[in-house]
């Protein structure tokens, strides 16, 4: 099964969501999981902040740090982000990045925390990841 590594504010809404998805789940927050390398293909749960300032971006610190290996960054198969809408153009705009830059797919994006309808849908798109990297491992 496809891991999950997430970044979540104070409020824990991504972690909320990540922890949902029934599967494991593992917190950039925590400074030994940063430093660690994924064994196999990853999804990254992220959440965009606006900053008020388009020179600053929107990407979680502890997310920068755990992309800048470049063995995680090639085990990365997608993003999902949680936004807020209120923040207009800023909406989603670390998963957006994140994805634009590395070449991998927004999957998913959700407002806060998320509902239990977008929970159910992450969750058919990490089952269908793990279906297809299992059919094409298998060759």
């Amino acid at each position: 099964m496809i891991e999950i590594y997430y970044a979540s504010s104070a409020s824990g809404m991504v972690k909320q969501f990540a922890q949902r998805l029934g599967r494991a789940a593992h917190d950039l927050g925590d400074r030994e999981v940063r430093r660690s390398v994924p064994d196999g293909p990853w999804v990254l749960v992220t959440p965009s902040y606006k900053t008020g300032n388009p020179d600053n971006d929107t990407i979680p610190e502890p997310v920068r740090r755990f992309l800048r290996n470049p063995v995680t960054r090639r085990r990365l198969v997608g993003v999902m982000g949680s936004g807020n809408r209120n923040f207009g153009e800023h909406y989603q705009a670390a998963a957006r990045t994140i994805a634009r830059l590395s070449g991998r797919p927004v999957l998913y994006e959700f407002e806060l925390q998320g509902t239990q309808w977008d929970v159910e849908d992450a969750r058919a798109i990490l089952d269908e990841l793990d279906a297809a990297l299992d059919a094409a491992h298998r060759g």
